[in-house]
């Protein structure tokens, strides 16, 4: 028999309120300290700037007081002061190439930013409740191998620096990965919980491990076909492992086997040495990695990047008193080194352990999840950005080969940010679905809301 009570926790929102308008107040010093830096004035599209994201924002949080009253309170002001410091760095950059303001990439990504934050309070409208997504997950497979394919055909797919990862249509060009990256994360999560049971028997033991049955392998195969396809066929190792990761890892939080881990990391070290041998644009990734100093090596990215981390230092040289724009793609692939140099190791220790929050509440809210697609779509989607974050700090500081992953609300450009956005909204929808009172959650289990499937038997394991 279920108890109900009247008690109602709280819902975090003036707490949200509260941190959002310091994290936009952070934003706008940081702004105003590069203008007096580089130019010795305020930045004359300040007001502008602080007042649309301002606006976006705060209209954000009105939509989950409205909403997605009882959604994760820090979620939205983590994903703010992100955005917005990216936003400082890349007018940074525009003011060392001697951009005038009619000119400034930092501009363009003010309405890239405010575009993210609009369509991510539409998605949250629009799904009231997210489990209607688990209906459409072969829908998502579809469209998530289709978003990946669009940039190998031939009118509309385009090359830069090497990976074929774009799409230009009428001017305007867009890296459907970023999206891709959603779509599949939503087929792994509807897959994964329905075919769960039997990815979780037991075949075999080896070494001490419990093997899968061998007719319980096709799922893994094809994760890892389809990400050597895109190692081979764009060239771009970092999309690779990204998708590949996520898959493992959801593999490995459905079944809790850690057989599936070892598998996939087999799989995958496999794939790369084959790929590496036979591939000439891999073997030259490896070789930077290798050794970025070389002086007949056909890049020396990878080295300016880390001398300009070097001169950072501890403390950084201040923001506008470095030299990032030295560095090449400095305000995208590389935009975190430019952080490293000017702020420093605390500096960027500081930018981590806001995205270590940003997917620690992720993964809390996967806790939280009152179903199993819940969990593993709310997993899936923290992983997404942890996995992100893991591969471009990991390709500038050498720990892996260097890849052409942007940083996660950070890196100019509007796919990744559109993408990034969306998913906190996602995020958002979980966590308050699964924060609601028991009263509420009593009434939403026996009326679910339009077009919301019902909970699963045993969802909830």
């Amino acid at each position: 028999m279920t108890t109900i009570t009247t008690f109602r926790p709280r819902t975090g929102r003036t707490t949200e309120l509260i941190l959002l308008v310091f994290a936009i107040g952070i934003v706008m010093l940081a702004y105003v300290n590069v203008g007096l830096a580089v130019r010795g004035e305020v930045p004359a599209n300040l007001l502008t700037t602080g007042g649309i994201f301002l606006a976006v924002t705060v209209g954000f949080h009105l939509v989950l007081r409205w909403r997605a009253r009882y959604a994760d309170p820090l979620l939205l002001p983590i994903a703010t002061l992100l955005n917005g410091l990216g936003l400082v760095m890349i007018l940074r950059l525009d003011y060392a190439a001697g951009r005038e303001m009619g000119s400034l990439v930092a501009g363009r990504q003010v309405m890239w930013s405010a575009l993210g934050i609009i369509l991510a309070a539409v998605v949250l409208f629009v799904i009231r409740d997210h489990r209607v997504l688990r209906r459409y997950t072969y829908i998502a497979m579809v469209a998530g191998f289709v978003l990946l394919l669009m940039p190998m055909l031939p009118l509309i797919g385009h090359e830069e620096n090497g990976s074929r990862l774009w799409i230009r249509i009428a001017g305007f060009s867009f890296q459907p990965g970023e999206v891709a990256k959603i779509a599949l994360t939503v087929f792994f999560a509807g897959y994964l919980v329905a075919t769960r049971d039997a990815l979780s028997l037991v075949g075999r033991r080896f070494l001490g491990l419990q093997l899968p049955r061998g007719r319980d392998l096709g799922p893994i195969l094809a994760a890892w076909g389809l990400s050597i396809m895109i190692l081979v066929a764009q060239r771009d190792l970092g999309s690779s492992l990204l998708f590949f990761g996520l898959f493992v890892a959801m593999l490995y939080v459905a079944t809790e086997r850690v057989s599936w881990i070892i598998i996939g990391l087999s799989l995958f070290c496999a794939g790369a040495y084959v790929a590496f041998r036979l591939f000439a644009h891999v073997q030259t990734r490896v070789n930077l990695w290798l050794d970025p100093f070389d002086p007949t090596a056909s890049s020396d990215q990878v080295a300016k990047g880390l001398m300009g981390m070097g001169h950072g230092g501890l403390f950084g040289t201040g923001l506008g008193e470095g030299f990032p724009h030295l560095t090449y793609f400095a305000n995208s692939d590389y935009i975190f080194a430019s952080f490293a140099e000017e702020l420093g190791l605390i500096g960027v220790f500081a930018m981590l352990m806001l995205y270590a929050l940003l997917v620690e509440r992720g993964l809390r809210t996967a806790i939280g999840a009152r179903e199993g697609f819940g969990k593993l779509l709310a997993a899936g989607l923290a992983f997404s950005i942890g996995l992100q974050i893991f591969v471009v700090v990991g390709g500038l500081t050498r720990v892996i080969p260097l890849t052409g992953l942007t940083t996660p609300f950070l890196s100019a450009g509007g796919s990744s940010l559109i993408a990034n956005w969306i998913i906190v909204a996602l995020l958002l929808r979980i966590s308050d679905h699964a924060r609601r009172p028991v009263a509420e959650r009593v009434t939403d289990e026996v009326q679910p809301a339009v077009g919301a499937t019902a909970p699963q038997p045993g969802g909830g394991r």
